[in-house]
């Protein structure tokens, strides 16, 4: 089954290339018959003359980050764009959700929407889309929010995965904090769930873990492809334990999203290093998974500075409120082990009812899958998507700092001017606090 991916806005649209150049170069290698062969039909479609194209449909409303990703691409010479399966103008949303939204978005709604039918239409089985957006800007959170609202539209039963990107907590735009309100909040009720990559996150990675000394826009977003592709990647499930996944997307979902008022999804995946470190690295399953547990419970993004002081309850029967302990508390996990010896893993911590919530069967909270193939070149990989209490936090601070400036009315008339109203931003308030609040208390 074949995944349509929607890059939208800058940073959709330089994340997907990134994103399809690793799980192509994952892919090739000897002995990968298989493993390719189910990759390729995920993620492209190939032509009469034996090229491999990208099953994507880019859109943004300047033209220069869509020309760079298919220049990209196409430089490669491994796989490329489709050559008309992009939309852009030439102005872009100036940074407001508004703009984009109610101006952009409605302007282009045919445009956009028959490139993603042609996309579709090219699938023989459809697993999902999957669509990579920021929630800081105009035209990636505001065309990227109206679109998937056409999605949801145009196929009422497919699966609609959201790719978020959380911007620097220092600020990039001034009205930020509005935009990615007003995203989050119509996102929730439009998409089946959220996969949120924080910058602040992502950075001290590349800092810390991969010892880049001037980190760039591209050092970003090729971690932020590893830990997709990790997930992405064929890799048998417990209802296919030999044969890989066909529907990475709805086995996903199932997994993880029990309940419609918990759509946040984390990431996180360890090792991860500079190349030129991973030839004299050697990890083992018992080391690795120890310290994903750890991150897990201290809600930790990397295996560096872990709190090992945090621990879960001995068992279910503490009284103790979660915030009072001070773990995360999950929902559900699900975690994807590559490489070798992956079989002698055991993730049996993993499924300890401390870890979860009391309402939710034991057999339902945590799905393990996992390939023989190593991934991206490491050895030995984990990855852990959980929805837990792990985005609380930047949630909460981002709705406070939204609502400091909605108290004074700054900036409003940017959006008023639009057909934003206030009462659409009060809304937008009520729904994210109820998420904060259903998240609190687990």
């Amino acid at each position: 089954m074949s995944v349509v991916t929607v890059q939208l806005g800058q940073c959709g649209n330089q994340i997907g290339p990134e994103l399809f150049s690793t799980v192509y170069e994952d892919s090739t290698g000897a002995g990968r018959k298989t493993y390719q062969e189910s990759s390729r039909e995920r993620f492209f479609w190939e032509t009469s003359d034996g090229v491999l194209v990208a099953r994507s449909v880019l859109v943004d409303m300047e033209p220069k980050v869509i020309s760079q990703a298919v220049a990209k691409a196409s430089k490669s010479g491994k796989w490329r764009y489709g050559e008309k399966a992009h939309f852009c103008q030439k102005q872009g949303s100036g940074n407001n959700w508004a703009n984009g939204y109610c101006v952009h978005g409605p302007r282009h709604k045919e445009s956009v929407e028959d490139l993603v039918r042609r996309e579709v239409e090219r699938c023989d089985r459809l697993a999902g889309i999957f669509a990579m957006m920021s929630v800081a800007g105009g035209t990636g959170s505001g065309v990227g929010t109206f679109v998937t609202q056409c999605l949801r539209d145009m196929y009422p039963q497919a699966f609609i995965l959201n790719h978020l990107t959380w911007p620097y907590g220092t600020g990039e735009v001034i009205v930020q904090n509005y935009n990615s309100v007003l995203t989050l909040s119509r996102l929730y009720q439009l998409s089946d769930a959220l996969v949120v990559h924080e910058n602040d996150t992502v950075h001290k990675i590349c800092s810390r873990l991969m010892n880049i000394k001037h980190i760039s826009i591209g050092d970003i977003n090729k971690v932020i492809a590893h830990q997709l592709g990790s997930v992405l990647q064929p890799a048998y499930t417990g209802d296919s334990p030999s044969n890989y996944s066909r529907n990475p997307i709805g086995e996903l979902l199932s997994s993880l999203v029990c309940h419609p008022e918990y759509k946040l999804l984390s990431l996180c995946n360890i090792p991860q290093m500079s190349h030129t470190s991973l030839a004299y690295s050697a990890y083992t399953w018992p080391g690795l998974l120890k310290h994903l547990r750890q991150m897990l419970i201290a809600n930790a993004r990397m295996e560096e500075g872990i709190d090992w002081k945090v621990c879960v309850p001995s068992s279910r029967g503490d009284s103790v409120r979660t915030g009072q302990m001070g773990f995360n508390r999950s929902l559900a996990n699900l975690m994807i082990l590559r490489g070798k010896d992956v079989s002698s893993a055991d993730a049996g911590a993993f499924k300890d009812p401390a870890l979860y919530v009391p309402w939710l069967p034991p057999d339902g909270t945590f799905s393990l899958w996992n390939s023989p193939v190593p991934f991206n070149g490491y050895e030995k990989s984990a990855s852990l998507v959980s929805n837990s209490q792990s985005l609380l936090k930047p949630l909460d601070n981002m709705v406070r700092k939204a609502w400091n400036m909605f108290v004074s009315r700054a900036y409003m008339h940017q959006y008023t001017k639009f057909g934003i109203s206030e009462d659409d931003f009060l809304d937008s308030f009520t729904t994210l606090e109820q998420i904060i609040s259903s998240y609190s208390h687990l």
